[in-house]
């Protein structure tokens, strides 16, 4: 009793935005399975204190989520440690602001602060958004200055680690100042795609590609992140690799790699990582329906690269693949070794991987018959050419 008034009082030293920011990091070190003895009673109480509705991802307060307003759609809940282009960890925002707030501007923030919680009370929605953005165009020019040289950007990255031990903080700092900047672009982009795109087919892909084709030319930084709003429309992520493979001159990897949109293919990869992370908390919390689904959609993926890029296996996407894939199996094998060997777990069902079942290798065949059509017209037109 006496340790956990102790903890009390020290929570109740720390300022409100500390404290948040306190939550947001041990979550961040639980989703990136590092475990901290009593952790989960810190994370109840500023849970309790910050998120009314018990919610175990971080939401940002009001001041704080209109300024992040704009990137809102490329969020990622969870705590990934990889790259992920194009998205940004919802868990690094608290300490970015925190940053924001206590090194970048100090005085600019509580003027704007105050500001927006004035117009909030006001149920002026129109002056909120006005000075929402005038506040992120004056965070842009800072940024810009800071991070335009070597010695400034190691100054903020030194800064930002007072707040949170993330690797991909300081990186989530050079992705928010791209998508402020390319903000009206990305809407527009946004704007103009379909509500779902259902069947990403030869059409879809040709249509796509002309307008991310005129959105690079302006604004090649931030095409990540216009992949990334694309992959938010798309009925599976991994229909992303159509980018890449529809214009490549065969189904090589060297021949995928060397098309404009090549960079989808790793882009797919980081979103099998964050599954992978997500069916390792789901596994933790016995929550084995939501790691069936997870685990079928992982298969899936898996297949669809193989089937789709030819040597898959003897490149960097491959042995990326592999790792992530053997790590998936680990995981998998843990959770199936619980039980009696002459138990059946629900994870160990062929039927997860659905290019197994009898639908599956029928649609592998019509994939390799419409690829050896699709090659010998391929070949004719060359031949016709060269005559």
């Amino acid at each position: 009793m006496n340790e956990v008034n102790q903890l009390s009082e020290f929570l109740q030293k720390l300022t409100p935005l500390s404290r948040s920011c306190l939550l947001s990091e041990l979550e961040r070190l639980e989703l990136c399975g590092i475990d901290m003895p009593g952790s989960s009673e810190v994370q109840a109480k500023l849970r309790a204190e910050f998120r009314k509705d018990g919610s175990s991802q971080a939401r940002a307060t009001s001041p704080s989520r209109y300024f992040f307003a704009p990137i809102e759609l490329l969020l990622i809940d969870g705590a990934p440690e990889h790259a992920n282009a194009g998205r940004i960890s919802r868990n690094t925002l608290t300490p970015i602001w925190e940053w924001i707030c206590r090194d970048l501007l100090p005085t600019m923030a509580r003027d704007y602060i105050k500001a927006i919680n004035d117009q909030v009370a006001a149920n002026n929605p129109k002056e909120v958004l006005k000075v929402a953005s005038t506040f992120q165009t004056k965070v842009v020019k800072v940024l810009e200055n800071i991070l335009a040289s070597p010695d400034g950007a190691e100054q903020a990255r030194s800064k930002l680690a007072q707040y949170t031990a993330s690797r991909t903080a300081f990186d989530d700092v050079a992705k928010i100042l791209h998508v402020l900047r390319a903000g009206d672009a990305l809407r527009k982009f946004n704007d103009k795609l379909l509500e779902t795109i259902a069947k990403f087919d030869d059409g879809q892909v040709a249509q796509i590609t002309a307008q991310l084709d005129a959105f690079k030319k302006s604004h090649p930084q931030a095409l990540p992140f216009a992949l990334a709003l694309l992959a938010r429309r798309l009925k599976t992520s991994w229909q992303l690799v159509r980018l890449a493979t529809k214009p490549a001159a065969s189904k090589s990897a060297a021949d995928v790699a060397a098309t404009p949109y090549a960079c989808v293919v790793p882009m797919v990869l980081d979103r099998l990582d964050d599954k992978r992370l997500a069916l390792r908390v789901a596994l933790r919390n016995n929550r084995v329906l939501v790691a069936r689904d997870l685990l079928a959609e992982i298969y899936d993926t898996e297949y669809a690269l193989k089937v789709r890029i030819d040597g898959l296996d003897q490149s960097e996407w491959g042995i990326r693949l592999q790792h992530l894939m053997d790590a998936i199996a680990a995981l998998v094998s843990a959770e199936v070794s619980r039980f009696p060997s002459n138990v059946g777990h629900i994870l160990g069902s062929r039927r997860l991987r659905s290019h197994d079942t009898l639908g599956g290798k029928l649609s592998y065949l019509a994939w390799k018959g419409r690829d050896a059509i699709e090659d010998g017209a391929a070949a004719f037109r060359k031949l016709i050419g060269q005559s």
